[in-house]
């Protein structure tokens, strides 16, 4: 009996959050595991590119990662994920084919343990956009 209310009630968050235009506080319900199913913004692991893919598996493993800056805290300066403690978010590297330098994707991920990640976002512009990964 509660979790149905519990269910009604979180159905009615998600509305009315939906309803402001706070699609990251959506994101955040789905990365804590109170609603089923995909966000609205969100691509599956599967759907990430190759590069994307294989930096995914290497965050999952725990490493090795090429570049010195992987696994370095995210700021979340843009505020565009949920907001969460400094050292929260931590970003990796998707090679571009290409590019001179470490390009504009990255993988961000977020948790207590750097190795089991809450959540992960993947960008393809250089944090202008996020779109949160589902397995």
């Amino acid at each position: 009996m509660w979790r149905t209310a519990a269910l009604r009630v979180a159905q009615s968050l998600l509305t009315v959050s939906l309803a402001v235009g706070a699609a990251s506080q959506a994101d955040m319900a789905h990365a804590r595991g109170l609603f089923s199913g995909p966000p609205e913004n969100s691509i599956a692991a599967a759907d990430l590119p190759r590069q994307g893919q294989q930096t995914y598996l290497l965050i999952l493993q725990g490493g090795p990662f090429p570049h010195d800056k992987d696994g370095s805290v995210f700021g979340n300066r843009e505020r565009l994920l949920p907001r969460e403690r400094r050292g929260y978010y931590r970003e990796y590297t998707v090679e571009t084919p290409g590019s001179r330098d470490r390009g504009a994707r990255r993988i961000v991920c977020g948790g207590v343990r750097v190795k089991i990640p809450d959540v992960c976002y993947y960008t393809s512009d250089h944090y202008s956009s996020f779109r949160m990964i589902v397995p």
